[in-house]
């Protein structure tokens, strides 16, 4: 993960989704999952973050609207901007209630690195707060599954291979980036 910065509400986000979806939720208390009105800015999210999911710091093409409070936990934060982050499908799908993930916007950017043996996600300890500790814990488990493990790999590769520069890959794959200049200094 790295940090991102808050992406500035666009201007007819209260008018088209938040006063609608308040509506909404007043006139369907019963229901489970609120109705979408925030698919519509998902480009100016995305937008907001570079194209980069919020928790892999990778390119993602499509990517989705994530609640980072999810629905079921608070109702009343379905149509609030701050809420939301651009993130893959697949992670966003994946988050449980329970799961305690580190905020995109929270999260210190040099808390993890990437090693480029294994493709780990691996938090800097020294850096982080104690109190953000069993969070990043998480975290962790999270962002290294097999999916996202491939997928820095193969960003690996195309930089490798010539296919991209290290400053284009910088700006598909941050972290990935870091690691390889990490790696040319140590070298140096």
């Amino acid at each position: 993960m790295i940090h991102f910065d808050c992406v500035p509400e666009p201007p007819d986000f209260d008018r088209e989704v938040r006063q609608k979806g308040e509506d909404w939720l007043a006139k369907n208390p019963d229901k489970k999952r609120p109705r979408d009105l925030w698919s519509p800015f998902r480009k100016h999210l995305a937008d907001g973050f570079q194209n980069l999911c919020g928790y892999s710091a990778m390119f993602e093409p499509i990517g989705t609207v994530d609640h980072y409070i999810s629905c079921h936990q608070d109702r009343t934060k379905a149509y609030d901007w701050a809420n939301y982050r651009f993130a893959s499908a697949w992670i966003n799908s994946s988050k449980r209630a329970d799961d305690q993930i580190l905020d995109p916007f929270e999260v210190g950017d040099e808390w993890f690195e990437v090693e480029l043996l294994t493709f780990s996600l691996v938090p800097q300890i020294e850096k982080i707060p104690s109190s953000e500790i069993e969070k990043v814990k998480q975290t962790q488990q999270k962002l290294n599954n097999e999916v996202i493990v491939r997928q820095r790999r193969e960003w690996y590769r195309t930089y490798a291979d010539g296919e991209i520069s290290l400053d284009g890959l910088e700006k598909k794959a941050p972290l990935v980036a870091r690691a390889i200049r990490k790696r040319l200094i140590e070298l140096t």
